[in-house]
C-alpha cells in the first residue's frame, strides 16, 4: 500500500471560504477529495452537476487522479460574461472621463 498524499479542497461561495488541508490515499480522484473533505455539507449550494472544478486554476476532470500537493478548487457559476463586463466598465469611465473634462471648459 503506497502512502497517503497531502492535498486541499478550496471553495470561495458568496458568504464563506473553505480551504481544508488533507491525507488522501494516492490514487484519489478530484471528485472523491471534494466528498471526503466535508465542503458539500458546509456549502449546499455546491452542485458538482453544473460548477467546474480544477486544480490550481486549470479546468479538470471529476475522475482525475489527485498528486500529492495538489488544491482542488471549486468554481462557482459566472453571473456576467466577463468580456462584457470590462467592456461596460470601460464605457462607463470614458463617460466620466468626458464628463468631468466638459465640466472643466465650462468653469
Amino acid at each position: 500500500m503506497s502512502d497517503p498524499i497531502k492535498v486541499s479542497v478550496a471553495y470561495v461561495g458568496v458568504a464563506e471560504q473553505v480551504l481544508k488541508a488533507m491525507e488522501v490515499p494516492a490514487g484519489t480522484t478530484l471528485r472523491e477529495a471534494i466528498e471526503r473533505s466535508g465542503v458539500l455539507d458546509l456549502c449546499p449550494e455546491i452542485d458538482l452537476a453544473r460548477f467546474k472544478t480544477g486544480i490550481y486554476g486549470k479546468v479538470a476532470k471529476p475522475d482525475q487522479a489527485l498528486q500529492s500537493g495538489d488544491r482542488v478548487e471549486i468554481y462557482r457559476p459566472l453571473i456576467a460574461d466577463p468580456k462584457a463586463a470590462r467592456k461596460q466598465r470601460a464605457e462607463e469611465g470614458k463617460a466620466v472621463r468626458n464628463g468631468g473634462a466638459a465640466e472643466k471648459t465650462q468653469a
